[in-house]
């Protein structure tokens, strides 16, 4: 597989990562068994950046990774990310912290629960804007000289606070979402303030929450405890208008013999050699698809028409409910 460099001089690993939050929660039932061979697909097919992170099912992704790369430790680039506190009596609950106390104390959480001696790179998964940064970025740093963290990452951070983190210590990587419809990045500084210092992007929802494969054709194809049935995009006339734009998406598709997913894969690969996206998916199917968007390479006239279809802010509706925890 293609490699990518992460941050400056970070190691390399496989052009397209594998998020795997979706296998714990919030896409409906999982499937452990599959959601392992999935990973195990994965690794094989040259795929080395596995992100999760401890709020992703309480606990539970970070014990699924664990036990799916056990005696694969030496074939992965290890990402998880910690910030978001849920409350245990009510999981929807939800506070930020960076404090350094609860920096090193969520650091410890994860090591055991992913059965591992060191994490490749650790995110700071929102800013808490109670804390400096710079309480938080120094307490990461000093997981990297006691060895337990190789690098840092930021999630969601504004350009300002990249900067202020990178001020403390070199960070490797600013995971965000980015795809075809959303492409805030671009616009809000942030894209401007990674590649000015280095710092690779991690995107997660490449496919849109699933959007942009086409797969979607009404709010019912969501299981009941699906979190996209309570996101605006997906909601009212939000879904029709969003719907019309994939439409297009698939057509394009169609013409160049491959898939949507693939189509909007290689779109955003072509983005940069700094981009690494990290679709998610919890089957060896959509996993072996979304590789496939390797093999496609488009011209400047299919990106030109690609953008003209979803230019900057073309999507109806926020990315998320509450946009107050994004881009802090």
């Amino acid at each position: 597989m293609e490699q990518r460099i992460v941050g400056k001089d970070g190691p390399k690993v496989g052009a397209l990562g594998l998020g795997c939050m979706g296998m714990s929660e919030f896409y409906g039932a999982g499937d452990e068994a599959e959601s392992i061979r999935t990973i195990h697909r994965a690794i094989e097919l040259g795929v080395t950046m596995l992100d999760t992170a401890d709020m992703y099912g309480s606990y539970a992704n970070e014990q699924l990774v664990g036990k799916a790369i056990k005696g694969r430790r030496d074939k992965v680039f290890l990402a998880t990310k910690f910030g978001i506190v849920r409350d245990p009596s009510d999981p929807s609950r939800r506070r930020i912290s960076g404090k350094a106390d609860y920096v090193r104390t969520a650091c410890e959480g994860s090591l055991k629960r992913l059965g591992v001696e060191y994490i490749d790179l650790y995110y700071q998964h929102r800013v808490d804007t109670s804390t400096p940064i710079e309480e938080t970025v120094g307490a990461m740093a000093e997981l990297v000289e006691a060895g337990k963290v190789r690098y840092l990452g930021l999630s969601e951070a504004s350009a300002g606070n990249v900067r202020r983190a990178y001020a403390v210590h070199p960070i490797a990587a600013l995971q965000n979402e980015w795809s075809l419809w959303s492409r805030d990045l671009e616009e809000n500084g942030q894209l401007g303030a990674a590649r000015e210092l280095g710092v690779s992007i991690v995107t997660y929802s490449p496919l849109g929450r699933g959007f942009l494969t086409g797969a979607i054709t009404s709010p019912d194809d969501f299981a009941p405890d699906d979190f996209r049935r309570s996101s605006p995009r997906f909601m009212g006339e939000n879904f029709q208008k969003n719907l019309d734009l994939v439409h297009h998406v698939e057509q394009l598709a169609r013409k160049k013999g491959c898939t949507a997913s693939q189509l909007a894969l290689a779109w955003l690969l072509a983005q940069g050699s700094d981009v690494i996206p990290i679709p998610g998916t919890k089957r060896v199917k959509y996993l072996e698809e979304n590789v496939g968007a390797l093999g496609v390479n488009l011209s400047d006239a299919e990106r030109q028409e690609l953008d003209a279809i979803f230019p900057a802010g073309a999507a109806s509706g926020a990315r998320y409910a509450d946009m107050s925890f994004v881009n802090r």
